[in-house]
C-alpha cells in the first residue's frame, strides 16, 4: 500500500492517492488534478475510485474534473444528497483495491454528512493501518462544528461521539491523514505536522483529553474563529457539482482602454494582486488589494461578490494564471480579463489612478506622540489577535466586517489601517476608498514591525521588551507636516 501526499499552502489543505499494486484512488482532490495524473503516471497506477469525506467548505473540489480526465468512480457519503453521478457510501460501506480494504465510518460532527476512511492492507495483515478522516480529526485538533447555523451544539455532541466511540477505538499504531494542517479555518488550534496517528493524538491532542462531553461541547461552540462567507458557497458547488475547469476560459489580456471601458460596467471588480507597497503607490480607482503573496485564497472567498466578473490587475504577467487558479479553487469562476502592461501602461494611457500612502512604525509613533494630530487607528485582524496585542488608541473591525460596518467610522478623519504585517490592512485601505473614504493610510509592516522597531511595549510572544536593534536606530524618519 502506498499513500502520497499533496498540501496546498494558502489554505492548508492536504489530499492522498492512496495506492495498490496497479490502481488507486484519490481522497478530497483540489481542483486543479494535473499533480494527480502526474503522481498517478509517475507510479506507474490507474485512477479507479475519487473519494470524498464529507462536502468540504473552504475550497472547491476536483472530484468532476478528475472522474473526467480518468474514467474514475466518485465515492461521496449518501448524506451528502450530491446531484451527480456517484457512489453514495453509509456506516459498514466498504470498496476494495485490490489488497487494499477500504471501510465507511459514519464520523458526523464538523459536517452532518461526514465519513472516515478506513484502510486495511491485507499484504501485511487484517489490522486498520490508517485513516483518512477529512475535516473530524486533525493533528492537535478536531473539526469545528459551527458551520450551521443553530446547530454547533448538536454537531459538537456528534463529532464527540464520532471520536470516541469510533476513531479513537482504533489501534494507537494507526496513522491519521487528515484533510488540513496548521493555518487552514476548518479547525482552530491544528498543529505543524501533517500527518500523526492515533497513539500521537489521543495522547497530545488538546480537544480529545476533554473526555467530558460537555466540556468537549462548551470548548468547541466557544471563541472559534469566525467562518468565511464563502465556506457555504463551496459546499453548496461541491454537492451541485463544480464547474468542469476545462471549460472555463483564462482571462483575456485588454490594453488600458478596453480595460477601462470593460471596468465601468457594474457587473465587474478589479482585483489587484500586488503586495501593499506596489499597491499604494498607484492604483486603479476602485480596485480592491488581495496581494496574491498573503492569504489570497481565503480573502479572495471571504471578500469577493461571486455575481461580479474579476478583472486582475498585477505587474507581471506570470501572477494572472496563479491567481486564476486560486480563485478557482474558492469557487470565483468569473476571471475574465487583466490589464496589460500592468499599472505603468495606465498611467501612461493618461488614465486617473488612487494611492494609499504607506507609513512606518515610527511615523505612526509619532502621530501616537503628537497631540496635535487627529487620526483614527483601525485594527483589522480578527478578535483573537486584536486581544492579544493591540494598540491601545486601536479600534477593532476586523477586515472582512468592513464591508457593512464601515459606517461606525468618520470618513472625514485620517485613518491608518493596521494589522499583522500590512496585507489585510491594505485591503482595507481598499475598501475604505471604495466607500468614499479619502485620507487612508497604511501601517507598512503591520504589529510585527511595530514591535520589532521597539516601539511595543512587549514582544506578545516572549513577553520581554525590544529595542531598536530590531530595525537600526531611529534616524530621520519623523512626522511629515501635513500630519501637524
Amino acid at each position: 500500500m502506498i499513500v502520497q501526499s499533496f498540501f496546498l499552502p494558502g489554505i492548508a489543505h492536504s489530499s492522498y492517492l492512496l495506492g495498490a499494486s496497479s490502481t488507486c484512488a484519490v481522497i478530497d482532490p483540489r481542483r486543479d488534478i494535473e499533480i494527480y495524473l502526474k503522481a498517478a503516471k509517475d507510479l506507474n497506477l490507474k485512477i479507479t475510485h475519487i473519494l470524498q469525506t464529507h462536502l468540504h467548505a473552504d475550497f472547491v473540489s476536483g472530484h468532476l474534473d478528475l472522474a473526467r480526465a480518468t474514467g474514475a468512480l466518485i465515492v461521496i457519503p449518501k448524506r451528502a444528497g450530491a446531484a451527480f453521478e456517484h457512489i453514495p457510501v453509509s456506516e459498514g460501506d466498504s470498496l476494495q483495491l485490490e489488497d487494499v480494504r477500504l471501510e465507511v465510518l459514519e464520523t458526523p460532527g464538523h459536517t452532518p454528512e461526514h465519513v472516515t476512511y478506513v484502510a486495511r492492507d491485507f499484504a501485511r495483515g487484517p489490522e486498520p493501518v490508517s485513516i483518512f478522516c477529512g475535516d473530524t480529526l486533525f493533528v492537535g485538533d478536531v473539526g469545528r462544528p459551527d458551520l450551521f447555523p443553530g446547530k454547533a451544539v448538536e454537531l459538537a455532541r456528534l463529532l464527540y461521539e464520532s471520536l470516541h466511540s469510533k476513531i479513537l477505538a482504533l489501534p494507537d499504531f494507526c496513522e491519521v491523514y487528515p484533510a488540513h494542517g496548521s493555518g487552514s479555518l476548518c479547525g482552530r488550534s491544528m498543529g505543524a505536522k501533517r500527518e500523526s496517528t492515533i497513539g500521537y493524538e489521543r495522547r497530545f491532542n488538546e480537544a480529545l483529553r476533554k473526555t467530558d462531553r460537555e466540556a468537549f461541547v462548551h470548548s468547541l461552540t466557544s471563541g472559534m474563529p469566525a467562518a468565511p462567507d464563502h465556506f457555504g458557497r463551496c459546499s453548496r458547488i461541491n454537492r451541485e457539482g463544480p464547474v468542469l475547469v476545462a471549460s472555463l476560459p483564462l482571462p483575456v489580456f485588454l490594453d488600458p482602454g478596453s480595460f477601462s471601458e470593460k471596468m465601468a460596467s457594474p457587473e465587474t471588480i478589479v482585483l489587484d494582486i500586488r503586495d501593499y507597497s506596489g499597491f499604494g503607490g498607484n492604483h486603479i480607482p476602485g480596485s480592491i488589494n488581495l496581494d496574491l503573496g498573503g492569504n489570497f485564497a481565503t480573502f479572495a472567498g471571504w471578500i469577493l461578490p461571486p455575481e461580479k466578473e474579476i478583472l486582475l490587475m498585477s505587474d507581471r504577467p506570470e501572477t494572472v494564471e496563479a491567481a486564476t487558479t486560486w480563485l478557482r479553487r474558492v469557487g470565483l469562476d468569473r476571471v475574465t480579463a487583466a490589464l496589460e502592461g500592468s499599472i505603468f501602461a495606465w498611467a501612461k494611457a493618461g488614465l486617473p489612478t488612487w494611492h494609499v500612502p504607506q507609513i512606518s512604525p515610527f511615523e505612526l509613533q509619532d502621530l501616537i506622540s503628537s497631540a496635535a494630530a487627529s487620526f483614527t487607528i483601525l485594527d483589522v485582524r480578527s478578535p483573537a489577535e486584536y486581544e492579544g496585542f493591540h494598540l491601545s488608541q486601536a479600534v477593532n473591525i476586523p477586515v472582512p466586517d468592513l464591508r457593512t460596518r464601515f459606517e461606525e467610522l468618520d470618513p472625514g478623519s485620517r485613518i491608518v489601517t493596521v494589522c499583522g504585517t500590512g496585507h489585510r490592512s491594505s485591503l482595507a485601505a481598499s475598501l475604505l476608498l471604495q466607500r468614499g473614504f479619502k485620507n487612508v493610510y497604511n501601517l507598512a509592516g503591520g504589529m510585527m514591525g511595530f514591535a520589532s522597531a521597539g516601539l511595543a511595549p512587549a514582544c506578545p510572544l516572549c513577553v520581554s521588551p525590544h529595542g531598536p536593534r530590531f530595525m537600526g536606530q531611529r534616524s530621520g524618519n519623523t512626522l511629515s507636516d501635513d500630519w501637524r
